[in-house]
């Protein structure tokens, strides 16, 4: 309701209980999805019927389920290869890209699903590409946890103020600001240290310079 999203396109799909006592935290680690395409395991919603006819029912365009079955990924390597927490990109010629963690390829059930299932299935993914994406995994995020999606038009794109779409200049001037503002270690009683607090909002208002976006924070229009 706070996000003003219509009712007639939105979907409550409750999660399996069991997905989340095997340590699916989010839906994101059990199910992914790319405009009309849905790649989901067995167990990822507890009324699984009711949760795609109402997806049918609420769509513009025909739902594309993509269903792994328990027998084809078990629950512990669903978890333990995120192989849901990829990313499914769309290609300029209506196929998909699935990009994976590399440990689906450490994991013979779930390379063998992703080559003998998935990829060879009658749905839009066409190529799977495999990134060490390791650092980020160790805190417990996949290939879809590094990166913000949003799509927009080409007015919408227009109309975007400030450096906030990354090119290679950017790319360059964000990691130089990060490694002038990075603590490179942070330990518990650092957190009580009024320096710390300095450093952070010094670091945002240079951030908020560097993607000229104004002043978007309190402490700035004080």
């Amino acid at each position: 309701r706070q996000h003003g999203l219509s009712d007639a396109q939105t979907v409550f799909a409750q999660q399996h209980p069991e997905a989340i006592d095997a340590g699916v935290f989010h839906n994101d680690v059990i199910a992914v999805g790319n405009g009309p395409v849905l790649l989901y395991h067995e167990m990822a919603f507890l009324d699984e019927e009711r949760t795609l006819d109402e997806l049918r029912a609420k769509m513009s365009t025909p739902l594309i389920p993509v269903r792994v079955p328990m027998e084809a990924v078990s629950m512990e390597d669903a978890v333990a290869s995120y192989l849901f927490n990829s990313q499914l990109l769309s290609n300029p010629d209506g196929t998909m890209t699935l990009v994976v963690p590399s440990e689906c390829q450490e994991r013979e059930a779930v390379w063998n699903t992703i080559q003998n299932f998935i990829l060879a299935g009658n749905n839009p993914i066409g190529e799977v590409i495999v990134k060490d994406v390791k650092q980020s995994m160790r805190n417990g995020g996949g290939p879809a946890c590094l990166r913000l999606r949003v799509v927009l038009t080409e007015a919408e794109r227009a109309a975007l103020t400030g450096r906030v779409l990354l090119n290679d200049t950017l790319y360059s001037d964000l990691t130089a600001w990060v490694n002038r503002h990075y603590r490179d270690r942070l330990a518990t009683d650092d957190l009580a240290d009024p320096q710390l607090a300095t450093e952070v909002l010094t670091a945002l208002d240079e951030l908020t310079q560097l993607l000229n976006i104004g002043s978007v924070y309190p402490f700035q229009q004080g």
